[in-house]
């Protein structure tokens, strides 16, 4: 191009030798994208692939391509209007962006229009990408749901149904295969190809006994991948299976043995009883007949739909005592052919009639009631003696056996015997002596029940047994509370009610009577009534509940034989404002260190909110506009306003260091009560205390003498205790250094006093270096003390060190100083002890000068306020 370019120039020049338009002109070459092949991230998007479980937001490509200029290209990417927007693209960068959800099942492939533009030429390329498989389907059911009939008689091995599950997925996540998920406790099984449900080898059904089976079937797929991790799906289906009822059962007799009795006086033609029988085949049963079979000798018949058993003759031309007839019974298809039969043996018996009850008997002769009068309680076993009963059956043999029972409340007496032939005495025994409580039951009634045991009539008689409890005191009384809580204010004059406690005795008579009493230790001011159980203060009792706030005593309730029970009494008294609050002093005097407030406090005694709780106020301050008071802390503090001693100076007219408060402390009772003191505040400036730590301290202690002198102990102990350590650490390491012999040697070999003596005077010099450091020494008194206060004690002084020993002196060598302080502390009398020199570090030494002169500055300040 460059080359056609100069040619055209050339041309020009050689047409035009005066003048000429030269028109240079450059093509502008379209840019393209690069095509990397399959498996590349970037280029452009040529048989690119996307798994469908590819996260929303994740990038996926860059679009690449380049422009022949080398201008900056830009990148797009479009959809057909009808299709979603899966894809975004970063235009600068071909950062494309994965925007919709992908679902291969749904979209496997996406159709997109990308381009590439350098801003004056637009190449678009139209590209297909694949979505691929990911195992995010599970299998499916089809044709649910699954219900098959199938008769009982099915072979084992036979193919009952199939089912069928399907899965949209590719490859290993979309093949299916069944198994039963509870394959030992079923008579089925599944091919887990085909899904064809069988049934198992050597397993038959059977309606009698199951009608239905309930069969759950999993579909699993082969699983696979998604989101990067190998995952299975599964599903499951029920599979009813009903079984069809064949006729495969004989019929099955109801009510089997049968046993019927013929008696004297019964008809010919009577029923004597009914056989009953049905098919085994509940699902189709058949008709049924009945026939006898032999061993009726023409003497009893039955009809054959009903099974009813009649005899023909008379009782008195029957034979034999005894006849033993066989009944079969035949089922009829439904093509009217036999089918099953069965057979069953039926016993008749030939008796006499059974026209006797058993009767009861007293000692006037048939009695029918009976009635005893008893203690409650009686003795386990003890026989019910004024009870006379006898009991008779006139019939003979099996007709006269009958049982004896007890109806009533059950487990409290017991009747002997319980069988009776003919005849025998009644006897009654106590069984549940707790059960037999007069507070339960004033009247205990049974009935006695005699019934025949071996007849079909079962004759019966009954007679009733009434008796009549006594009570005795075998109840304790009981309160209706464990414990009673009571409440009462602290005023309440002698004699008021407190509570009023309540036992109950079950018991009748003069048993049931109860009679109160209290004990314990918190009963002395209280009284109770014997009979009513009201508990009352004792008539000279004065109650203050500040003193004592509750009481805890015992209720006793006993009856006429001593038997009692306990209940407790808790009693509070309730609070009544009858306490002032209470300052510690009248008059206070207090440092407050500006910017810092200072706090007053009252005490109230009353026991309980709200008469014990305390609010503050200044009730007269000269001048009014200088402090404030916390009602509820009691804290004073300056106003807002008022940030220096100018700015109080400035508003006070006597221009003083002391101000005078009276404040109220005022209790929340009803009536409230209140009381006031007087306060004197002492203001300093914080600028001073910042600069001296031992002013700080002085101010802080003014107050609190004491606190001055504990601070002083301590540091004592401190040095005393350092000193101890110092002392005893020398002496280890100079005993270290001189070796002892042994005492054996030490005998032979004793070494002459001079030696000795210099090595004592040696040790000596040492330790006497050791303790110098430690001797205590009396700083200079400060003289610039608060002015105000002469009286105020003095710091006490150092105690001097112990004189030397006299033992062993040696000539040139340091007395030995016992490195230990001891001393008292004692205030100072006005006369003061000479001024000793001042010795300390430089530091110490400017610390006293600079508190020495914010005292002196002070002072004078002061004077010339005065």
């Amino acid at each position: 191009m460059h080359d056609l370019a100069g040619a055209k120039l050339s041309l020009g020049v050689s047409w035009c030798p005066l003048f000429c338009v030269l028109f240079l002109a450059q093509a502008n070459f379209a840019p393209h994208f690069f095509d990397n092949g399959v498996g590349s991230t970037n280029g452009n998007m040529a048989l690119f692939s996307l798994p469908e479980d590819t996260p929303v937001g994740s990038h996926v490509y860059t679009l690449n391509g380049t422009d022949p200029e080398g201008d900056p290209v830009s990148y797009h990417i479009s959809f057909d209007p009808s299709a979603r927007n899966v894809f975004s693209v970063d235009p600068n960068f071909g950062s494309i962006t994965l925007v919709e959800e992908l679902d291969r099942e749904r979209e496997d492939e996406i159709e997109a229009i990308i381009s590439i533009s350098d801003g004056l030429n637009l190449v678009a390329e139209k590209v297909t990408i694949l979505v691929t498989d990911a195992n995010d389907e599970a299998p499916r059911f089809i044709q649910e749901p699954y219900i098959v009939q199938v008769p009982e008689d099915t072979p084992a091995g036979s193919s009952i149904t199939k089912v069928r599950a399907v899965d949209r997925d590719t490859g290993s996540g979309g093949s299916v295969t069944y198994f039963l998920q509870n394959p030992h406790a079923s008579k089925f099984a599944v091919d887990r190809h085909s899904g064809v449900l069988r049934l198992q080898a050597g397993a038959s059904l059977d309606y009698e006994k199951a009608r239905a089976h309930f069969i759950t079937v999993v579909a699993k797929d082969g699983g696979g991948r998604l989101r990067g991790a190998d995952v299975v799906f599964s599903a499951t289906t029920t599979v009813t299976v009903n079984v069809e009822d064949v006729q495969d059962m004989a019929p099955v007799f109801v009510g089997t043995p049968y046993y019927g009795y013929v008696y004297e006086d019964t008809l010919p033609g009577s029923e004597v009883l009914t056989v009953v029988a049905m098919d085994g085949d509940r699902g189709k049963p058949n008709r049924i007949l009945y026939r006898l079979v032999n061993g009726s000798d023409e003497a009893f018949e039955i009809n054959e739909t009903s099974g009813a058993i009649s005899v023909m003759q008379s009782p008195a031309q029957l034979r034999r005592e005894v006849y033993e007839l066989h009944v079969q019974v035949i089922e009829v298809s439904s093509a009217g052919t036999p089918a099953a039969q069965a057979m069953v043996p039926v016993t008749i018996r030939i008796v006499d009639l059974n026209n006797h009850p058993p009767t009861f008997y007293g000692e006037s002769g048939p009695q029918n009631r009976f009635e005893l009068s008893m203690y409650e309680h009686p003795p386990q076993g003890e026989i019910l003696r004024g009870l006379k009963i006898t009991v008779n059956d006139s019939d003979q043999g099996a007709n006269a056996k009958f049982n004896l029972r007890l109806v009533g409340p059950g487990g409290i007496f017991r009747v002997v015997p319980q069988t009776v032939l003919n005849e025998a005495q009644v006897t009654i025994i106590v069984e549940n002596s707790a059960a037999i409580d007069f507070e339960k039951f004033k009247v205990l009634t049974f009935k006695l029940l005699a019934i025949e045991v071996n007849t079909p009539e079962k004759f019966s008689s009954t007679a009733d047994v009434v008796i009549q409890l006594l009570d005795t005191n075998d109840n304790v009384p009981k309160f209706t509370s464990h414990y009673y809580i009571a409440r009462i204010p602290e005023n309440a004059p002698g004699g008021s009610n407190v509570v009023a406690v309540t036992a109950v005795d079950p018991d009748t008579g003069p048993w049931g009577e109860v009679k109160y009493s209290i004990y314990g230790s918190g009963a002395d001011l209280f009284q109770i009534h014997p009979s009513s159980g009201i508990i009352c203060t004792q008539p000279w009792a004065s109650l203050d509940a500040e003193a004592t706030a509750r009481y805890h005593f015992y209720v006793k309730a006993e009856d006429m034989e001593g038997r009692y029970s306990l209940a407790e009494v808790f009693v509070t008294l309730l609070d009544v404002n009858d306490h002032y609050p209470q300052f510690g002093k009248s008059v206070q005097e207090t440092t407050m260190v500006l910017g810092t407030p200072v706090k007053i406090e009252a005490t109230d005694q009353d026991a309980e909110e709200p008469n014990n709780l305390v609010d503050y106020s200044i009730t007269h301050a000269e001048p009014a506009n200088v402090f404030d008071i916390d009602a509820h802390t009691g804290e004073i503090r300056l106003k807002n306003s008022i940030r220096s001693l100018d700015a109080l100076h400035n508003i006070t007219p006597s221009r003083g260091h002391m101000w005078s408060l009276e404040v109220q402390a005022k209790d929340r009772g009803s009536p409230s009560f209140s009381t006031t003191a007087l306060l004197k505040i002492d203001i300093v400036d914080t600028e001073m205390l910042s600069r001296s730590p031992m002013a700080a301290f002085l101010m802080q202690t003014k107050d609190n003498p004491m606190k001055a002198v504990g601070v002083l102990a301590g540091i004592m102990a401190i040095i005393v205790a350092i000193t101890v350590l110092i002392s005893t650490a020398t002496f280890w390491r100079n005993k270290k250094s001189n070796k002892v012999l042994p005492v054996r040697r030490v005998l032979r070999k004793r070494p002459s006093p001079a030696p000795r003596a210099i090595r004592i005077e040696w040790l000596k010099f040492r330790r006497t270096k050791a303790a110098d450091r430690f001797v205590l020494r009396e700083d200079r008194p400060n003289e610039n003390r608060n002015n105000n206060s002469p009286g105020s004690a003095l710091p006490p002084k150092a105690p001097a060190p112990p004189p030397p020993p006299s033992a062993a002196p040696s000539v040139g060598a340091a007395p030995w100083t016992v490195p230990t302080v001891s001393g008292s502390l004692a205030p100072l009398h006005a006369e003061r002890s000479p001024k000793p020199k001042a010795v300390g570090s430089p530091a110490q030494s400017a610390l006293v000068a600079e508190l020495r002169q914010k005292f002196e500055k002070k002072n004078v300040h002061n004077k010339a306020y005065f």
